[in-house]
């Protein structure tokens, strides 16, 4: 989608601080951090929200979990943990409609979250 902001991002239109790239994702960091490692982990294909995933998109779902995992590990955050949220639609608080996974860590987290 052109107007798309994380679709923007994926193509060097607007700049962010990215962390990994590769044939099907891309993570940068937050412009808005809430712990002190936060980052954005997004497909290349523009979904925008959970609700809009297809079948054929499982693997890339599961790919944003392994690409997130290997980031907390590169921060040292994968021993004392790490949190992935995927909020869906507004009252979630899904602000950018193009499905990311928000890798949260190194602080304690409460729970409940919201």
């Amino acid at each position: 989608m052109s107007d798309c902001l994380f679709c923007r991002i994926v193509r060097g239109e607007i700049p962010a601080k990215l962390v990994h790239q590769d044939a099907d994702t891309v993570a940068f960091v937050d412009i808005n951090p809430q712990a002190p490692t936060h980052l954005l982990v997004i497909p290349r294909k523009h979904i925008p929200t959970a609700n809009d995933l297809a079948p054929e998109d499982e693997a890339l779902m599961g790919k944003l979990y392994r690409v997130a995992a290997a980031l907390a590990k590169e921060r040292g955050i994968d021993g004392s943990g790490w949190r992935a949220v995927v909020n869906t639609h507004g009252d979630a608080g899904q602000t950018v409609f193009h499905v990311h996974l928000h890798l949260l860590g190194g602080r304690r987290m409460g729970w409940p979250p919201g």
